[in-house]
C-alpha cells in the first residue's frame, strides 16, 4: 500500500464517520472532500470538479424539475387518492392499495417525493381505522424505496451508476436494464410489507397525531354545482372521507340545517356542505369531486394560475380588531383584499355557522388566498404570518400537460431520438414555459446538496481509481474470495455496497464501489454487468437506518426508535440480497 492509496482509504474512513454522525450536511462533506483531494494534489483542480459538468448531474437536476412539475399540478396526489378508492372504506384493503400504489408511483419518480405525497393520505388511514401511524408509515417508506430497481429514473442512485459507465467503457444502464431483478423484489418486498412487517412493527402513539404534525384541520364551505357528479348519491357513494379524507359535518340546504349528516344521507344540487379537513384536501376538492369552494370572494381562473396568487396561514392575534367579529363585519375583503378559504377554530367551531358569520377569536387560523401585495400588506397588529402553503394549491388545469410533458421526455430519451440529456433538460424547459411550474420553483426544487454530494463522490472514485486505491482494495478482495468462484465475488460486492449505504447516502456508496467492482471483474475475466447490477439494486437497499430521506419523513409521526428500523429493515435487506444473489446470475451471466 502506498502514502497515496493509504491517504484516500483514510479519507473514505473520515467521510464514512461524517455521514454517520450527520454534524455537517452530506453537501459540506462533499466539499471537504473535494479540499482534501486537490490540496495535496492527489487530484488536479480540473479533474476534482470534473462531475460537475457530467451528464449525469444534467439527467439529476431536469428530472427535479420535471418532478416538481408533476407534483404542483397534482397528478401524483389525485393518482394516489383515486387508486386508494379501489380499497372501498376496507381499511386493510384501503392500507394495501396504498402501500402498492406508492411503490407504483416510486418506480417513476423519487422515493422521497412519493413518501411525502403518501404520507397525509397514510396518516388518515391510520386515523380512520384507528390504528397507531407506526403500523403503517414504516412499510410506506419501506414501500417507496423497494421499487428502485424497476427503472433507471426510479432513484438518482441508478442514474448515477449508469453516468459512471462510459469511463470504463461499459455501456450505459438501460432504462429497464434493472427490472427483471428490481420487479421481482419489489413484489417479494411488497408480500413482507404487506403480511409479515406489520406484525415486527411496535404500536406506538395514539391515531390521531394531526396536531403534532402540523396537519391542522380546517372547516369550510363546499357548494355541490349544478350538474354534478355527486348530486343524487349518498355521502358513503360519494367517497369525500374515504378517498379525500374529508369530514362533512353538516349541510345546509335552504332553510334546512342537518347536523352530522349520516353516510346514507343523500345530496343534491345547491346543498352547501360544511367540511374539516387538512388544508392540501380542502384545496384538492373541486378538482377531485366536482364542487365549489365558497370563499368569501372568489378569483377568477386565470388569477389562480397567476404565479403571483399565494396561499398563506394567518393566525388572529389576541388584540387584533378581528377578535369577536365575523368576516362580513369587519370587511375583510374589502380591507386586506384576501379570500378566506377555510378556517382553523382554536376553541371549536359552531359547526353549523357560516364562516362569514362565524366570530373571530384569539389563535383562530385563517387559510388565506390573494396577491402578493396583498398578503405582504397583512396588518400585523391584527394576523400572524404562518406557513405558506403556496405548494399545496396545485395548478390542476395543468395537470394532464404536466404528464403529457413527463411522458414524453422518458419515451424521447429511452427510444433514442434525443439523448436523455437532451430529453430531460428539454422537458424542464416545456415544463417551465407551459407554466407548470415556475422559473423560481424550479430552481428550488433541484436538491442542490444532493449535486454537490454526486460531484464530489465522482471526484472520489476518480481518486480511488488513479491512486490504485481501487485495485489495491480489489487485490485483497480477490486473493481471499477469488477460490470460492464468481458467486461469493458477487456477494461480497452486494454485502459493501449494503453496508456503506446505511451511513452514507445511496450514491456515494455507489460512487465508492464501483471502481473496486469493474477492477475486480477486470482482474479476475468477469463479465464486470453482474457487478454493476449488484452496486446499484445494493445501493439503494438502505432498510436498516432511519437516514434514508424517506425513512426520515415518517421517522417522527410514527415515533420510530433506531432499533425499530434494524429489527424490520434488517430482514427486508435479508430478502434484497438474497433475491439479488438468485437472479442476478440469471439475467447477467457471471
Amino acid at each position: 500500500m502506498t502514502l497515496e492509496i493509504g491517504y484516500v482509504l483514510s479519507l473514505l474512513v473520515v467521510s464514512l464517520v461524517l455521514f454517520a454522525w450527520d454534524v455537517v450536511g452530506v453537501d459540506i462533506v462533499g466539499g471537504i472532500v473535494i479540499l482534501l483531494l486537490t490540496v495535496p494534489g492527489v487530484l488536479t483542480p480540473n479533474d476534482a470538479i470534473a462531475g460537475f459538468g457530467s451528464e449525469t448531474i444534467t439527467v439529476i437536476g431536469t428530472l427535479f424539475v420535471m418532478t416538481a412539475g408533476i407534483v404542483r399540478t397534482g397528478v401524483v396526489e389525485r393518482l394516489g387518492m383515486r387508486l386508494t378508492l379501489l380499497g372501498r372504506g376496507n381499511p386493510k384493503r384501503l392500507t394495501r392499495y396504498i402501500l402498492v400504489s406508492a411503490t407504483s408511483v416510486s418506480a417513476f419518480l423519487s422515493n422521497t417525493v412519493t413518501a411525502a405525497v403518501f404520507l397525509p393520505l397514510t396518516l388518515g388511514t391510520a386515523r380512520r381505522a384507528g390504528i397507531p401511524p407506526s403500523r403503517l408509515l414504516m412499510p410506506l417508506a419501506f414501500a417507496t424505496i423497494l421499487s428502485g430497481g424497476v427503472s433507471i429514473i426510479a432513484t438518482t442512485t441508478n442514474l448515477v451508476v449508469s453516468g459512471e459507465l462510459p469511463r470504463y467503457g461499459l455501456e450505459r444502464l438501460g432504462f429497464f436494464e434493472l427490472a427483471p431483478a428490481g420487479v421481482a423484489i419489489t413484489v417479494l418486498g411488497m408480500l413482507y410489507l404487506l403480511f409479515l412487517a406489520p406484525k415486527l412493527i411496535p404500536e406506538r402513539g395514539g391515531a390521531d397525531r394531526t396536531e403534532k404534525y402540523n396537519l391542522r384541520k380546517y372547516f369550510t364551505e363546499v357548494l355541490v354545482t349544478p350538474g354534478s357528479p355527486l348530486a343524487g348519491k349518498t355521502l358513503g357513494q360519494s367517497h369525500l372521507g374515504s378517498s379525500m379524507d374529508l369530514n362533512v359535518v353538516g349541510i345546509i340546504r335552504g332553510g334546512q340545517r342537518i347536523l352530522a349528516p349520516s353516510p346514507s344521507t343523500t345530496l343534491a344540487e345547491g346543498d352547501l356542505l360544511l367540511i374539516e379537513g387538512r388544508a392540501e384536501d380542502i384545496l384538492l376538492v373541486k378538482d377531485t369531486v366536482g364542487v365549489d369552494i365558497r370563499a368569501d370572494f372568489k378569483l377568477s381562473d386565470r388569477s389562480l394560475e397567476s404565479d403571483q396568487v399565494r396561499m398563506i396561514e394567518a393566525m388572529v392575534l389576541p388584540r387584533s380588531a378581528l377578535v369577536g367579529k365575523t368576516l362580513r363585519e369587519a370587511r375583510f375583503r374589502e380591507r386586506t383584499g384576501l379570500a378566506v378559504l377555510a378556517i382553523h377554530s382554536a376553541g371549536g367551531p359552531d359547526i353549523m355557522t357560516k364562516l362569514s358569520r362565524r366570530r373571530m377569536k384569539p389563535s383562530d387560523v385563517l387559510l388565506l388566498q390573494g396577491s402578493v401585495e396583498d398578503i405582504d400588506r397583512i396588518p400585523q397588529d391584527d394576523l400572524l404570518r404562518l406557513e405558506d402553503r403556496s405548494a399545496h394549491h396545485p395548478r390542476s388545469k395543468r395537470g394532464r400537460v404536466a404528464a403529457t410533458i413527463f411522458v414524453t421526455a422518458i419515451a424521447v430519451g429511452v427510444s433514442g431520438i434525443l439523448p436523455l440529456p437532451v430529453a430531460f433538460a428539454a422537458g424542464a424547459l416545456v415544463m417551465i414555459l407551459s407554466r407548470c411550474i415556475t422559473s423560481e420553483e424550479a430552481y428550488s426544487s433541484i436538491d442542490w446538496r444532493l449535486l454537490v454530494l454526486i460531484g464530489a463522490m465522482m471526484a472520489f472514485g476518480r481518486a480511488m481509481e488513479e491512486t490504485g486505491a481501487a485495485a489495491w482494495i480489489s487485490e485483497v478482495l480477490v486473493s481471499a474470495l477469488s477460490p470460492l468462484g464468481h458467486r461469493a465475488i458477487l456477494a461480497a460486492i452486494l454485502l459493501v455496497t449494503i453496508v456503506l449505504t446505511q451511513p452514507m447516502s445511496n450514491q456515494a456508496a455507489a460512487l465508492v464501489v464501483l471502481p473496486v467492482a469493474i477492477r475486480i471483474a477486470n482482474d479476475i475475466q468477469m463479465n464486470p454487468r453482474p457487478l454493476v447490477v449488484a452496486v446499484a439494486l445494493a445501493a439503494s437497499c438502505s432498510f436498516m437506518t432511519p437516514l434514508e430521506p424517506a425513512s426520515v419523513l415518517v421517522y417522527g409521526p410514527g415515533r420510530y426508535r433506531f432499533l425499530d428500523f434494524m429489527k424490520v429493515g434488517g430482514l427486508l435487506t435479508v430478502i434484497v440480497f438474497v433475491m439479488s444473489m438468485l437472479l442476478i446470475p440469471v439475467f447477467w451471466p457471471l
